[in-house]
């Protein structure tokens, strides 16, 4: 059994009255190897008060599906002896009303782009590479969001 942390800290400006809903969205992300990330609602949900530069908890969500499925995807791909010289994914998250009204990150849509060393795999290797790493992610497997992979060439 493992246990994860992660301190979040906000606090209020002393200019802020805080009752008016006018304060700042900027809060700080701290994780137990020592980073700390500059934190934030979205801007699409908060406009006048996110902090644009920070990373808000719906592209965090996204970037944590992205981040598990590829480390998942490299370690199956190195366990069939294939060799990965890069990965990028351009992941997206839909944010939509669900039937009783209420927001939730509806889809996810990782968009990889691999890079072999030598000739890559064919087509079938590589989508039943993705279809397990899709399987084992621990973070998908955590949520009710449908996660699609487009897998770029």
């Amino acid at each position: 059994m493992a246990s994860y942390t992660a301190t979040i800290l906000w606090e209020r400006a002393k200019s802020e009255v805080f009752s008016d809903s006018r304060f700042s969205r900027g809060h700080s992300w701290a994780f137990d190897g020592g980073v700390v990330l500059r934190a934030s609602s979205s801007p699409h949900v908060v406009p006048r008060f996110s902090d644009p530069a920070g990373v808000d908890p719906e592209e965090a969500f996204v970037a944590s599906l992205s981040s598990c499925h590829m480390m998942t995807f490299l370690y199956f791909a190195a366990k069939r002896g294939l060799v990965v010289n890069r990965y990028e994914d351009v992941a997206e998250g839909v944010m939509e009303k669900n039937a009783a009204g209420r927001f939730w990150v509806s889809l996810v849509t990782l968009r990889p782009r691999i890079a072999w060393e030598g000739n890559a795999p064919d087509a079938s290797m590589i989508e039943d590479l993705h279809h397990l790493a899709h399987e084992e992610c621990f973070i998908a497997n955590s949520v009710r969001t449908e996660v699609r992979c487009e897998p770029q060439d």
